[in-house]
């Protein structure tokens, strides 16, 4: 388990995909706090062209609404109001941050929701994210076949034992399937595996009560762990106040193959898994 595993003090850093779980609630905590309960005054949009475009007419739709509340939905964020909710997914290289209104705008800021003196800042160098309005009270459609939350209290050994009986796949990327459970990527799911001792290319089905049991913990704990640092540097991954995350500094596996096990001193392998990058002990996950 995680206690028998000293985290370094200093790590390369590697590249990273895109936001996962951690990155987008340590965003979610750092707006919530400071915005929630604000009127919007303002939305200003200079470049609306994302994966999909943002509504045209996002300010009539939010001027003068009061923001209820700011959640998270797999990696999904969800801005509360009276009318509906605006999901906000940060692609492979969004960040929203929290400037003063008025504050000059860089090249790849593409969107300012106003509150008075403070604005909610959208950067997406990729222009991959998605900036989608909901009316009214249902879940929008890209939330509807989501599966169970990582943190929630219903995800634990039991849960993963009954989900994945006679499943083939491997555990891997039964992790990382979002039908399945949410918000865990390449990172994370690299991370959980190493800490509970499992070769990620084990049929899910195989894993018998005690080591879906410690599979599920080292989940929980990676991406508690993940949260306490902030997250990760995701490229260009920062929280809300502008502070980088340095999970990449506690990595076990993940983007170092050919270094030593931090725990055995064998090599690191990497080997690709559904068109992934995997990295893993080959001593110490069977």
């Amino acid at each position: 388990m995680l206690g028998a595993f000293p985290f370094p003090k200093q790590a390369k850093p590697t590249p990273l995909p895109m936001p996962e779980l951690p990155e987008v609630e340590t965003t979610r905590r750092g707006i919530a706090p400071e915005l929630a309960g604000a009127t919007v005054s303002a939305v200003i949009i200079r470049n609306g062209r994302l994966r999909h475009p943002i509504p045209a007419d996002l300010g009539e739709i939010l001027s003068g609404r009061p923001l209820l509340a700011v959640e998270r939905r797999a990696k999904y964020l969800l801005f509360r109001f009276a009318t509906g909710s605006l999901l906000v997914h940060l692609g492979m290289s969004g960040s929203l941050r929290i400037v003063p209104a008025g504050h000059p705008p860089e090249k790849h800021d593409h969107l300012d929701i106003v509150f008075g003196g403070r604005a909610l800042r959208l950067r997406d160098p990729r222009r991959f994210g998605l900036v989608l309005w909901q009316p009214g009270n249902d879940a929008h459609p890209l939330l509807t076949n989501l599966g169970i939350e990582p943190l929630g209290e219903a995800f634990d050994g039991a849960w993963l034992h009954r989900a994945s009986r006679e499943r083939k796949t491997p555990v891997k990327l039964f992790l990382m399937d979002a039908s399945h459970v949410v918000g865990i990527g390449n990172i994370y799911a690299s991370e959980s595996l190493f800490r509970a001792g499992i070769d990620p290319t084990t049929p899910v089905g195989e894993l018998g009560p005690r080591r879906c049991a410690r599979l599920a913990a080292c989940v929980r704990e990676t991406l508690q762990d993940a949260l306490a640092a902030g997250g990760s540097t995701l490229r260009d991954f920062v929280g809300s106040n502008g502070a980088p995350g340095y999970f990449q500094q506690q990595y076990f596996v993940y983007g170092r193959d050919g270094e030593a096990c931090r725990k055995c001193a064998t090599p690191i392998r990497k080997r690709i898994m559904g068109q992934r990058a995997t990295f893993y002990c080959p001593r110490c996950q069977h």
